[in-house]
């Protein structure tokens, strides 16, 4: 850790557009990552104004540790845009993004208004823009901080995981009419200008691959998503053997993410009495849910508890040893690092960002395939463990212990801090991060 007063500290202006330490998702990354940078640099965060009060509370001061932007006045009539086309659902992801690549440049027109004189001056060494996590989406600073001479780093980028074969019936549900035509971001106005920044810092494998071949050489993969310890402290109590298999689902109740999946899956063994299942979360499918348990009489072995302060998922998920977790289209896989983090075993599908999070060592991997196929992979998994759940034991202890020492966020700061040596001259290669973010298997590889 780089201490106050250290002269390697660079001074760094942080853009976060979405940093709240109250929310969950893409407000809480970049609120957890600006503070987390604190401890190897001279951080001034740059963020909405919806965040201001949230940030106070938090004892930031205004003016010394950040300052809000007010964009309101482009920002509040897109997402009023954005809310009636996606019906209030929360849905719609791909247009919602598509809408706030439009607005988002206004912000930092208003970002430069503030600070690009003290840019042009030398007062930062670097600027950072950690939010929006979009690869979508143009950043004007980019072009003004080259023009200047000041360093521009871009990411944690993530997004625009292609749709599964055989899932077009889930895509329409979640209102996913954008992703048909996603490639035309390419078109985007300041989208090569935008890329040309010193550095990129991408946060999967489809982020890095979706990249122009002239800009990998300036790209550095780092998974976007981390852990606060202090936010997950507690242990899950070990599952021993002749005790139910205890699981749980934690996210949205949407298509993709799979609930419905899980509870066909698991509906035999939770009949059994092999099974128990916690489900946190609500959404759209939550009818239909409630419904297939009443109709088929698993009341006894399914919890609903419906959306939970973020400091209290833990409670549940900690009376919990696995978390079943079928997701079909996940960015990063927050949600599985936080179990980890408690010492869940994760059962997830393997594709995207919980694929390239979880090992054989650490958790389960089901082969993407079709609906039915994803069924059925779940389901024998589930048998597998539910013959001695035991067998989760040591590997609750492994993900613990490689969430502590790869994925908390002071961690990643640490990480993060070498691209900004790099990006300074005060290292002459590219950082290669691959090794410290990849599971056990592949680093032996």
């Amino acid at each position: 850790m780089r201490s106050q007063g250290d002269p390697r500290r660079p001074r760094v202006l942080v853009i976060a557009e979405a940093a709240n330490p109250e929310w969950v998702s893409v407000p809480l990354v970049g609120w957890s990552l600006a503070e987390a940078l604190r401890e190897v640099a001279d951080v001034h965060l740059v963020t909405q104004v919806r965040n201001r009060e949230a940030i106070l509370r938090a004892g930031l001061v205004e003016g010394r540790d950040f300052t809000a932007i007010d964009s309101e006045a482009i920002a509040r009539p897109i997402w009023a845009i954005g809310d009636v086309l996606r019906m209030g659902q929360g849905k719609g992801w791909t247009m919602l993004s598509a809408l706030a690549a439009l607005s988002y440049p206004y912000f930092e027109h208003l970002v430069w208004k503030r600070f690009g004189p003290q840019i042009a001056s030398g007062a930062f060494d670097i600027v950072h823009r950690v939010t929006p996590l979009s690869p979508t989406t143009p950043s004007p600073l980019s072009a003004r901080c080259r023009k200047a001479g000041v360093p521009f780093v871009l990411g944690p980028l993530n997004g625009g995981v292609p749709w599964p074969k055989g899932f077009d019936a889930e895509r329409r549900r979640e209102r996913e009419w954008l992703s048909y035509v996603r490639g035309a971001h390419r078109l985007l106005p300041g989208r090569r200008s935008t890329l040309r920044a010193d550095a990129l810092i991408v946060g999967s494998r489809h982020t890095a691959g979706e990249m122009p071949a002239e800009v990998r050489p300036r790209c550095v993969y780092l998974p976007e998503n981390a852990v606060d310890p202090r936010r997950f402290a507690r242990a899950a109590a070990p599952n021993r053997a002749g005790e139910p298999l205890r699981a749980c689902f934690i996210g949205r109740f949407v298509p993709y993410k799979g609930p419905d999946m899980l509870l066909e899956a698991a509906a035999p063994l939770l009949r059994q009495g092999r099974v128990t299942l916690d489900l946190v979360g609500d959404g759209p499918l939550m009818p239909a849910l409630l419904a297939r348990v009443r109709e088929e009489g698993l009341g006894d072995a399914v919890r609903f508890h419906g959306w939970l302060p973020h400091e209290a998922v833990q409670d549940v998920a900690a009376s919990t040893s696995l978390l079943a977790f079928p997701s079909i289209r996940e960015f990063g896989g927050g949600v599985v690092l936080e179990a980890m983090a408690l010492g869940l075993v994760p059962l997830v599908v393997d594709y995207a960002g919980p694929g390239e999070l979880v090992s054989d060592e650490i958790g389960f991997k089901v082969a993407l395939g079709s609906r039915a196929e994803i069924v059925a992979g779940v389901r024998a998994c589930l048998e597998k463990i539910a013959v001695d759940p035991s067998v989760l034991e040591p590997m609750s202890r492994r993900a613990r212990e490689h969430v502590a020492a790869h994925f908390t966020w002071s961690r990643k700061a640490a990480q993060i801090a070498d691209v900004y040596d790099w990006v300074l001259g005060r290292r002459s290669t590219r950082p290669d991060l691959v090794a410290a973010a990849a599971p056990d298997r592949e680093r032996a590889a």
